[in-house]
């Protein structure tokens, strides 16, 4: 089911919690678009606020790189990838994981984070799976 923060209800169903968790417990697929539908607020928010609203146990981000580095990894070929890493640390350093209003609503939470790259074949499904892929942010 596509679930929208904005009014598209040709292509998509409006965002009302109850009813995206009664397609979950249904067991259907549900993606969310138009991250708030608010100003001032990523989408990388929109994720974890969307996550937490329906009690994920993992925010999975797929990226252009295949996990969390200690500089950009397209820029700088001296940069470390972290097999995982703490939320603390992520804000401490400046890591350009997500932005800082989510990864301090994840590091709150406890909702951990998976960033790995989407251009790697297969990815998307060993994240879901729980297989080991990219970096874990806990």
């Amino acid at each position: 089911r596509l679930i929208s923060a904005i009014e598209i209800r040709a292509v998509a169903e409006p965002f009302i919690r109850r009813r995206v968790l009664r397609h979950l417990e249904k067991r259907r697929v549900v993606i969310f678009t138009a991250g708030l539908g608010s100003p001032y607020f990523t989408t990388d928010t929109a994720a974890v606020l969307r996550a937490l609203e329906i009690k994920a146990e993992v925010i999975l981000k797929a990226t252009k790189v295949d996990g969390v580095y200690s500089a950009d990894p397209l820029r700088e070929t001296g940069a470390t990838r972290f097999d995982s890493i703490k939320f603390l640390e992520v804000i401490q350093q400046e890591l350009k994981v997500m932005d800082s209003t989510a990864i301090t609503l994840c590091k709150d939470n406890n909702l951990p984070i998976i960033v790995f790259n989407l251009n790697v074949p297969g990815n998307i499904k060993r994240a879901v799976l729980g297989e080991k892929v990219g970096t874990r942010v806990s």
